[in-house]
């Protein structure tokens, strides 16, 4: 009877860095054995390659043997000085490792559900005299995983001071670790400088303000799939403050009109409007309140409908958090309606002419529109008569005083009433009579005053006048 070959091992030297293995054969030498000389021993066909196989996945070693013949193909772990397998028979009891082989002649070792602890050495060998082996080395590459400890979570801090955040990852090779802001926007690490990433395991972020308030992204990857990412919330708390797009609003009597304010708080803030700074409004059949929130900020409505006299005055709107109150104040006006009214003018002459002239006018609420009449005053002239009208300046009614201004009117020549209101003084021979009606300019202008004798070219100036007032009407 014969012996069932036997695999031995011992270290090699004392730090155990190599595996010597051998065979004892039959203890009665067979002649076939005896035969086979060094011509005839098997040799590897190539090399064993190094395998990468990611956690989870099965690792498979190719050992490619030439003219094994009766030798054997033994798998072993280096570092561990472990045989694993022995020609077609599996001597560890790690049940993930398994062998098989092809024609004898190419042969596999598998490591199923490869882990991180099965990194390391491997060696085929053949049990020759000396024996003949090759070794490849396994590498296990783990994802990038973010670890729950030290991972900063959701942080909250007062506007104006500093915040750090940390992320931590494991992986094999080792993650890198980049910081973005969720939704692609800056990120503002200090009042001078904003990137778009910021690489490492730290962010630190000077003089937050709330507008750095929002989601950060952690993201680790090593090149190995997939990369992964932790979300984390940055929470900055301040005191209200409140912005009015239009302090003035102004309305019609049966007009409804909506008023606006923009609260900013957090944490958030409690919000409503009051009327005069004493009685609190709430949604109903008068008035109908909105608030639209988007972040820390709130967009507050306010409508009346059906405007009233009573409605006018003031409206605040005011908004509350624990870290602080405020209002901001919204003035409602009213808003006069378009009036139309009918203006009728009576104009005498010295020929007992009458004439009336009557025109409409529409006042807007904005304007007031004051109409005034002056006489034109008779002058002396060596030829008589009196001067036709070539220039009027007319100057409104001053509002302060309540006085007329004066009328200026420039002559070209003069008129033939002026002439004859001459001879007429000259028949009575009293020159201290003649009428100081007026004072020559130095540009030949003469200054009058109002409520003298209206002639008959003040009905050409009236006409000039509601003609033009049309055109604006128009």
């Amino acid at each position: 009877p014969s012996l069932p070959p036997v695999v031995m091992w011992r270290p090699a030297g004392s730090h155990a860095t190599r595996i010597a293995c051998c065979f004892l054969v039959n203890l009665l030498l067979r002649s076939d054995v005896l035969a086979i000389d060094s011509t005839g021993m098997p040799k590897f066909g190539e090399d064993l390659n190094n395998v990468t196989v990611p956690v989870g996945r099965e690792a498979i070693f190719v050992c490619n043997v030439e003219g094994l013949a009766t030798y054997k193909v033994a798998w072993l772990r280096v570092d561990t000085q472990t045989i694993l397998t022995i020609h077609s028979h599996v001597i560890t009891k790690n049940h993930r490792i398994a062998v098989t082989h092809s024609d004898h002649r190419i042969w596999f070792l598998h490591i199923r559900e490869v882990r991180e602890a099965d990194r390391g050495w491997y060696m085929c060998q053949i049990n020759t005299d000396p024996m003949k082996s090759q070794q490849g080395y396994l590498q296990v590459v783990v994802p990038p995983d973010i670890l729950d400890y030290p991972t900063s979570t959701d942080m909250v801090v007062r506007e104006g001071g500093n915040v750090s955040m940390q992320c931590a990852a494991s992986g094999f090779p080792t993650p890198n670790i980049t910081w973005r802001r969720e939704g692609g926007s800056m990120i503002s690490v200090s009042p001078e400088l904003n990137v778009m990433a910021v690489n490492g395991p730290w962010l630190n972020v000077s003089k937050v303000n709330r507008s750095h308030m929002g989601a950060y992204l952690c993201i680790a990857s090593n090149g190995i799939p997939p990369s992964v990412s932790k979300r984390i919330m940055l929470i900055i708390q301040f005191p209200p403050m409140i912005w009015i797009p239009n302090q003035l609003v102004g309305a019609q009597e049966g007009q409804s009109v909506t008023m606006e304010c923009i609260s900013e708080a957090y944490p958030k803030s409690i919000d409503y409007w009051t009327k005069d700074k004493t009685t609190i409004i709430s949604n109903g059949t008068k008035y109908h309140t909105e608030l639209l929130d988007n972040a820390y900020k709130t967009h507050m409505k306010l409508t009346i409908i059906s405007v009233t006299f009573s409605d006018y005055g003031s409206y605040q709107c005011i908004s509350k958090n624990s870290l602080g109150d405020t209002d901001g104040t919204i003035k409602l006006y009213a808003v006069p309606k378009p009036t139309t009214t009918t203006t009728t003018t009576t104009t005498t002459t010295t020929t007992t002419m009458t004439s009336t002239i009557t025109s409409i006018t529409t006042t807007m609420p904005s304007t007031t529109v004051l109409w005034w009449t002056t006489a034109l005053p008779k002058k002396s002239s060596k030829y008589g008569g009196r001067a036709p009208i070539n220039e009027v300046d007319w100057m409104q009614s001053s509002k302060k005083t309540g006085k007329h201004q004066d009328a200026t009117v420039t002559n070209k020549r003069e008129s033939t009433e002026d002439q004859q209101s001459s001879r007429t003084a000259a028949a009575a021979g009293d020159n201290n009579r003649q009428p100081a009606l007026s004072k020559k300019r130095k540009n030949g202008s003469t200054h009058v005053h109002p409520g003298r004798g209206v002639t008959a070219d003040w009905i050409i100036i009236m006409i000039i006048i509601i003609t033009v007032q049309k055109i604006f009407l128009l």
